[in-house]
């Protein structure tokens, strides 16, 4: 089973912000392949693509502490970290580029901190986008729980496109193709 978990925080005030890069990906994802999260067994939602054997799961514990939803969801479903990829924002990559690895540390993301934590490993794969747009973007903490002004909206959109595009990718052709294909786009290049 494939599994993708992106990272985010929970409800109405954050829905916009750009540390909530993960869940838009996620739910481009569900959007494409028809189907809804639903409340999981834990502090998380998940959704089901059962033709081909993928869950998407977003946890709904607030970013900084994702990785015990993250844990639990592991554990519930039997997933392979190998096959576990987690979305989140990236400060320090440009608007529109994605980077795609097998394993890494935490980049200084407090929600990917909290996964490593909570798993005890960064043996797993994660595919990090780019969310620094040409306004300040210091201090990162306060830059990601703010939205893209509207200038960078359509830039936005498209890298959420691109993300889902990457990620049916890495289910069609593997990690390593997609990296390489993935990994050397920029926000120009189709």
């Amino acid at each position: 089973m494939i599994a993708f978990v992106g990272l985010g925080n929970p409800g109405n005030e954050y829905a916009d912000t750009k540390h909530n890069a993960g869940f838009w990906v996620l739910d481009e994802l569900a959007r494409r392949w028809v189907c809804r999260f639903t409340p999981g067994t834990g502090d998380y939602v998940f959704a089901e693509d059962q033709n081909r054997d993928i869950v998407l799961m977003k946890p709904t514990t607030g970013m900084n502490v994702s990785g015990r939803a993250v844990k639990h969801f592991v554990s519930e479903f039997g997933i392979d970290l190998s096959e576990m990829y987690i979305v989140l924002d990236d400060v320090d990559l440009p608007l529109g580029k994605i980077r795609i690895r097998p394993k890494g540390g935490d980049g200084c993301h407090r929600g990917m901190e909290s996964v490593i934590y909570s798993l005890g490993t960064t043996q797993f794969p994660r595919l990090r986008i780019g969310v620094a747009a040409s306004d300040h973007k210091r201090p990162a903490e306060s830059y990601v729980l703010t939205s893209f002004r509207k200038k960078d909206k359509v830039d936005a959109d498209t890298m959420i496109q691109t993300s889902a595009d990457a990620a049916e990718s890495i289910i069609r052709n593997g990690i390593n193709k997609t990296m390489n294909h993935y990994n050397s786009k920029g926000k120009d290049e189709k």
